[in-house]
């Protein structure tokens, strides 16, 4: 019997799930933002509120992380970033995240903020 073809992490990058979000999502820190908010890409489309609250800054995380049964997403665009290297301390990640919600397409875009404490990046918020 064949092997199921590996299509690639939700997030949009060719690795499989296993060695691309699925590591960050079991605990082991992003090294940069940009990996940091593929991995938050991916727990929404999983609905894996423990890893979106654990990747959420302290100062902006909410109780809880809503999730709407009814939207699907499907497509991550990371359209640019700033800093949120593996020596910055801060950085920016401006990205489109395309969504079906009852038959409607649709795009969230948003430039993310990003701040690293004790070695692990964590989502501030929207820039403003």
């Amino acid at each position: 019997m064949g092997r199921r073809r590996d299509r690639g992490c939700p997030c949009g990058l060719p690795a499989a799930y296993d060695r691309c979000c699925g590591r960050v999502l079991a605990g082991a820190p992003a090294p940069t933002a940009e990996l940091l908010m593929r991995s938050r890409y991916t727990a929404y489309a999983r609905h894996d509120e423990a890893h979106l609250l654990a990747s959420w800054h302290a100062s902006t995380r909410p109780a809880a992380v809503p999730f709407d049964d009814g939207l699907r997403w499907t497509r991550l665009q990371v359209v640019a970033t700033a800093g949120g290297g593996l020596l910055d301390t801060a950085g920016e990640v401006h990205f489109r995240a395309t969504y079906v919600r009852r038959g409607v397409v649709d795009v969230l875009e948003e430039r993310s903020r990003f701040a690293r404490e004790v070695g692990r990046w964590t989502y501030v918020g929207p820039a403003s």
